[in-house]
């Protein structure tokens, strides 16, 4: 029963700390859009310790779960919790689940919106480099890059 009370606990924080990041993703897409890098810094490392603390929470809920008897070569967690009859915890695991879901979706956006952020920088260091309608070709990442980004503007 112990073990039940503890994975319960478990997956209430883990439930209100993805709301948190999820806020804190909502706050970093708007802060991508101005130029306030301390403000923007301050809310990446938020949210970089709020998923080391939900990525610890998931070791301990598998090992409470295997504690319980479920075996990951036979399903999903949920399906276990399911057929035990657990329907509280089933219930707290899919809010957590369709928590997650929400976050990735969110992190995505901002994944598209930091992306952009390069490509227009690459645009502009290509017109300060006066490379702009050069021809391109494909750098070691995959990237396109322009014949004269091999050349060096100055050094220190």
């Amino acid at each position: 029963m112990a073990n039940i009370d503890e994975l319960k606990s478990l997956l209430e924080q883990d439930i209100q700390q993805l709301t948190t990041l999820s806020d804190l993703l909502a706050q970093e897409k708007s802060l991508l859009s101005g130029a306030d890098v301390k403000s923007l810094a301050s809310v990446t490392h938020e949210k970089n310790h709020c998923l080391s603390q939900i990525r610890e929470r998931a070791k301990a809920k598998i090992r409470l779960l295997v504690a319980m008897g479920f075996r990951p070569d036979q399903g999903e967690p949920s399906r276990f919790l399911r057929s035990a009859g657990m329907h509280e915890l089933v219930s707290l695991w899919q809010q957590g689940a369709e928590q997650l879901t929400y976050c990735q979706t969110l992190n995505r956006a901002n994944s598209c919106v930091v992306s952009h952020l390069q490509k227009r920088l690459a645009r502009l260091t290509e017109i300060f480099r006066g490379a702009s309608g050069q021809d391109k070709l494909y750098g070691a990442k995959g990237q396109e890059e322009a014949v004269s980004h091999r050349n060096v503007l100055a050094s220190a």
